[in-house]
C-alpha cells in the first residue's frame, strides 16, 4: 500500500510539474528573419523572458535570398532585417507595414545622422540597426606593405590566398569601384568590364564565402579578404595580425534596418520587439557583440573609445568621400544576376 500511496505522490507531483511549467510557457510568439551571426543570443532569450513570447529565428545570407523568401509568401515573419535599397524596394512595393512610432519610443535614441535617408526618406518603415563598410581585411605578416587599394585583389603575388564575398552585388560593386565607375553602374560597357576583371580574377581567389571568412582569416588561411567592417572588428579582436581599410576609390556605405513586413501577424509583439532592441543596454550589448557600427547614440558612448574613434570602423565624412550607398537597380539587377553566374561557372 505504501509502494501505491507513493506512486501516486510522484505522479501528482510530475502533473503538478507540468501544468505549472505549463503556466509559465510563453504564450505568444514573434518570427523574426535576420542575417546570420548578427544578435547577441542572449538578447533574444532574455527579451522571451521578459514578455513571456517565444521568439522563431531564422537568418539569410543575401537580401536577395530573404527578398524572394518574402515575395513568394508563405512564410510569416513579423521582423526582418534588409539593407537600404533593399528597403526601398520593400517600400515601393507595397511589402512593408508602416511602424506606429508612438510604440517605439526608444527611437529617441537614434542619431539624426541616420534619419531621412534616402532608402526611408520620412523615416515611416524603418530603424536603424547597425551600419558600416565593405572593405579589405589582411593579414600584416603575408601582405607587402601597407595596401590602400582594391587593385591589390587582382595581385597575382596572392595567387590562392584572397577570399571574396559571396555576394553578386558587393564583389561586382567593389570591382567596378576599382575600375573607377559607381557600384550602382548600369552602364553596358562598365559591367562588362567587370565581369571580364573578375574572371581574370578567379584564379586568383581561394573561396567565395560569407560567414566563413571570419574563422579563415583568423586562423591564417588567407591574406586578404572582402569584409564587411563588424566582421573585421571580430577578426582583429582574435588575431592582431589583421588589418582593415577602407580602398582609396571609395566602397560601399550601408545601413541595415529594422522593418515589418506586410501582413504580420504579430505587428504589436513586433513593435515591442524594436523598442526592446533600442534599449541603451540592449543596443549596446548587440553592437559590442556583434562589432558594427551603431546608429544609437548612447549605445555608442558605452562602447570602447579606442573602436569609436578608430576612423576604420566609425569613419568620418572625409574618409567616405568617395563611397556610396546602394540604389535599388529594379530590373537591371537581371544583369548582376547573370554577370555573377557566368563569372562563378568559369
Amino acid at each position: 500500500m505504501k509502494k501505491v500511496l507513493g506512486i501516486l505522490f510522484v505522479l501528482a507531483i510530475s502533473i503538478s510539474a507540468l501544468l505549472l511549467g505549463g503556466c509559465g510557457a510563453p504564450k505568444k510568439e514573434l518570427n523574426v528573419y535576420n542575417w546570420g551571426d548578427y544578435i547577441d543570443e542572449s538578447v533574444l532569450r532574455d527579451f522571451e523572458k521578459k514578455y513571456q513570447i517565444k521568439v522563431n529565428y531564422d537568418t539569410f545570407t543575401t537580401n536577395e535570398d530573404m527578398y524572394v523568401k518574402i515575395k513568394a509568401g508563405g512564410s510569416h515573419y513579423d521582423v526582418l532585417v534588409p539593407s537600404d535599397y533593399m528597403i526601398k524596394r520593400m517600400i515601393d512595393e507595397g511589402m512593408l507595414e508602416k511602424l506606429d512610432f508612438a510604440k517605439i519610443p526608444n527611437y529617441r535614441y537614434i542619431g539624426a545622422a541616420f534619419k531621412n535617408l534616402g532608402y526611408d526618406p520620412r523615416n515611416e518603415y524603418s530603424i536603424p540597426y547597425m551600419w558600416g563598410t565593405v572593405g579589405i581585411l589582411y593579414n600584416k605578416t603575408m601582405v607587402t606593405g601597407q595596401p590602400d587599394s582594391w587593385k591589390i585583389l587582382w595581385d597575382k603575388k596572392y595567387a590562392k590566398q584572397i577570399l571574396m564575398l559571396d555576394s553578386q552585388r558587393d564583389s561586382i560593386g567593389i570591382t567596378l569601384k576599382m575600375l573607377g565607375y559607381s557600384l550602382n553602374s548600369k552602364d553596358p560597357a562598365e559591367l562588362e568590364q567587370a565581369k571580364k576583371a573578375l574572371i581574370e580574377q578567379k584564379p586568383l581567389v581561394l573561396a567565395y564565402v560569407v560567414d566563413e571568412v571570419k574563422d579563415k582569416m583568423i586562423s591564417g588561411e588567407a591574406a586578404l579578404a572582402v569584409v564587411w567592417s563588424g566582421d573585421a572588428v571580430y577578426c582583429q579582436r582574435e588575431n592582431n595580425d589583421l588589418g582593415y581599410f577602407i580602398p582609396k576609390e571609395g566602397s560601399n556605405l550601408w545601413f541595415d534596418a529594422l522593418v515589418i513586413p506586410k501582413g504580420s501577424q504579430h505587428k504589436k509583439e513586433a513593435e515591442l520587439f524594436l523598442n526592446y532592441l533600442c534599449e541603451t543596454g540592449i543596443a549596446y550589448r548587440n553592437a559590442d557583440y556583434i562589432g558594427y557600427a551603431s546608429p544609437h547614440t548612447g549605445a555608442v558612448k558605452k562602447l570602447p573609445r579606442d573602436l569609436t574613434s578608430d576612423r576604420s570602423f566609425y569613419p568620418l565624412p572625409e574618409d567616405l568621400k568617395n563611397s556610396e550607398v546602394f540604389v535599388d537597380l529594379g530590373s537591371r539587377m537581371k544583369d548582376f544576376d547573370r554577370i555573377w553566374t557566368e563569372v562563378k561557372s568559369q
